[in-house]
């Protein structure tokens, strides 16, 4: 059981004294707003109009949760900081359709005689109060909550539609389902929908609870006596649920309606896209299938369209690697590669970088396959080798676009390569990606390609080497003494621990918070090779990748096994984590 809903005031006396003041006045008293800073804000409510506390917010003098307070001790309403599932009267949501209550950013809590306890973002708002009590027909005492508060409350009430994935599975037996795929058009938001169908409601219930747990694969895998869905959760794959072999070809054949793919071809591979609002999130799917011995296996992978853009600061690079990465990429030419596996991060720490320079004196460009994230400002570009719109072709295109910084998804052949280092020799800022497992490798694996060594030694700037390691969870990580081999093997020493002062060093253990695997959340190891006058000269002479990145170690570049170990001592990581994808390195 969850704890009860928790509701929060600010003292008896000071917050009597305070109700009906002014917001700015409550807000110096409660959350310590400076007079200088409340007069800047109420000069630019009067300049360009707006409420106090959107002015405040939005120059960050205090916070929206302050705001929220204030409102609350402004009008004498209770202030609730948490909501508890359990104390949500179901029969009174349903009196509400979900899209105005997430508009509204409303959340009827509960009957208190003939009123219901109703959550409000904004008290202030008498429309949307009004609204309430002709969908609830009864009065309304109303509450303030952040807005992300009761949205989150809401997904977490309509949430309990996805465990019953496991029961639709018992539905489906008495009824034939081969048609129920084909039926109905694609719901608008998968929470909103009312279909009864259990293979559509499974179906959904499969992509809620993707989005909910962080998924960014659902797998589907006929086996030969069943069917397997598992979702891939921070890189691992988990076995979720496993629907009858039967309804095999009605579970395929609806994914297949909702990526407008062929269902009657079960030959052939076949790739399509699946854009749904769930949760009122813009989910964007990128579907593939292929015929296996058992039937045809589907891959979705999620896009959340909604997913805060991460900064340099944000995706777990030490500061020197920071520094490094942030003077290479403000700089007017040349070629910057980020290097890894696929799934390790290199799009998401491209874009960190060409929104760390996306400034409106810059026409940035990007060639994407496909677009991922749509950025505010820049040009991008989806490749369809059906057409022929191939990175080469799109690169080539960009040219004639004077372009200051250019953004290519992957350096697949050598003529990608040749254009990318042509376009960098004359003047342009040139980011890519390629696949090899460290930074020195991605020197040898372009003239591998074809490139002439002068070339690349004359236009590369810099190689960032990464990966994604879980983190572990602090719910329930466990500190423990590792031997002396144990550290040997991601390059440390007792001694090294101890210079470090001695940091408590964890492993995975598992609690309800993580779902039981010890990890939650991703975050990543880096490898910056900065390319120098020595590295260029070992590039011109086609030397090999493990001398390369010796001289960079020589020179203080940090190995990914090094980055790695410093995220164990500072308490982020396990030793088994990153000797998982650290291999290579030792």
């Amino acid at each position: 059981m969850r704890e009860p809903v928790e509701i929060q005031s600010a003292p008896a006396p000071a917050r009597t004294s305070l109700v009906g003041r002014p917001l700015g006045e409550i807000l110096r008293a409660t959350a310590g707003l400076t007079e200088a800073a409340l007069e800047e804000a109420l000069r630019a409510q009067a300049d360009e109009g707006g409420r106090l506390g959107e002015v405040l917010v939005g120059r960050k003098a205090v916070t929206s949760e302050d705001v929220a307070k204030a409102l609350a001790v402004q009008l004498d309403l209770p202030y609730v900081a948490q909501v508890s599932l359990d104390a949500v009267d179901v029969e009174l949501l349903r009196q509400v359709p979900i899209n105005f209550a997430k508009q509204a950013l409303i959340l009827p809590l509960r009957l208190e005689g003939e009123t219901v306890a109703l959550l409000v973002a904004d008290p202030l708002d008498t429309t949307v109060l009004d609204h309430a009590r002709m969908l609830l027909q009864r009065n309304v005492s109303p509450q303030v909550a952040l807005g992300a508060v009761i949205v989150d409350a809401i997904n977490g009430v309509y949430d309990r539609a996805v465990n019953e994935a496991e029961q639709l599975v018992g539905e489906m037996e008495a009824q034939d389902l081969q048609s129920l795929a084909h039926e109905l058009e694609e719901p608008q938001d998968l929470l909103d929908t009312d279909d009864e169908a259990p293979i559509i409601r499974l179906v959904n219930s499969l992509l809620f609870r993707a989005a909910k747990e962080r998924a960014s694969d659902i797998h589907i895998e006929p086996m030969e006596r069943e069917l397997l869905v598992r979702f891939r959760i921070d890189g691992v794959l988990e076995e979720i649920i496993k629907p009858p072999k039967r309804y095999q070809n009605s579970i395929v054949s609806r994914v297949k309606v909702m990526g407008q793919l062929n269902i009657a071809e079960k030959r052939l591979p076949q790739d399509g896209r699946i854009r749904i609002k769930l949760a009122g999130r813009d989910i964007d799917i990128r579907l593939s299938t292929i015929p296996c011995t058992f039937g045809e296996r589907i891959v979705m992978r999620l896009l959340d369209k909604n997913t805060t853009l991460l900064d340099l600061t944000d995706i777990g690079m030490a500061r020197e690697t920071m520094l490094g990465m942030d003077a290479v990429i403000k700089r007017s030419h040349g070629i910057i590669l980020v290097t890894g596996p696929t799934g390790s991060g290199k799009t998401t720490t491209l874009y960190a970088a060409l929104s760390r320079i996306n400034t409106p004196d810059l026409n940035i460009l990007t060639v994407e396959d496909p677009v991922e994230y749509q950025l505010q400002g820049i040009g991008q570009m989806a490749i369809n080798p059906k057409i022929g719109l191939t990175f080469a072709a799109g690169l080539r295109s960009f040219l004639r676009q004077d372009p200051d910084v250019i953004m290519v998804g992957e350096i697949r052949d050598r003529d990608t390569a040749e254009i990318a280092i042509q376009a960098s020799l004359t003047g342009h800022l040139v980011f890519s990606t390629v696949h090899t497992n460290d930074a020195a490798s991605a020197i040898t694996r372009l003239v591998d390609m074809g490139v002439e060594p002068f070339l690349v030694a004359s236009s590369l700037t810099a190689v960032m080497a990464q990966r994604l390691v879980r983190r572990v969870c602090r719910e329930c990580r466990e500190a423990y003494q590792p031997t002396a081999e144990e550290l040997k093997e991601v390059g440390l020493t007792p001694d090294a621990v101890a210079r470090a002062g001695n940091p408590p060093i964890y492993r995975a253990k598992g609690c309800e918070v993580c779902g039981r695997n010890g990890y939650r959340g991703r975050t990543g190891i880096y490898e910056l090779l900065l390319v120098d006058d020595d590295i260029r000269q070992l590039a011109l002479k086609n030397t090999d990748s493990s001398t390369i990145k010796r001289a960079g170690v020589k020179k203080g570049m940090r190995t990914l096994l090094d980055d790695g170990a410093r995220k164990v001592l500072a308490g982020e990581t396990t030793l088994a984590e990153v000797l998982s994808v650290t291999q290579e390195d030792i």
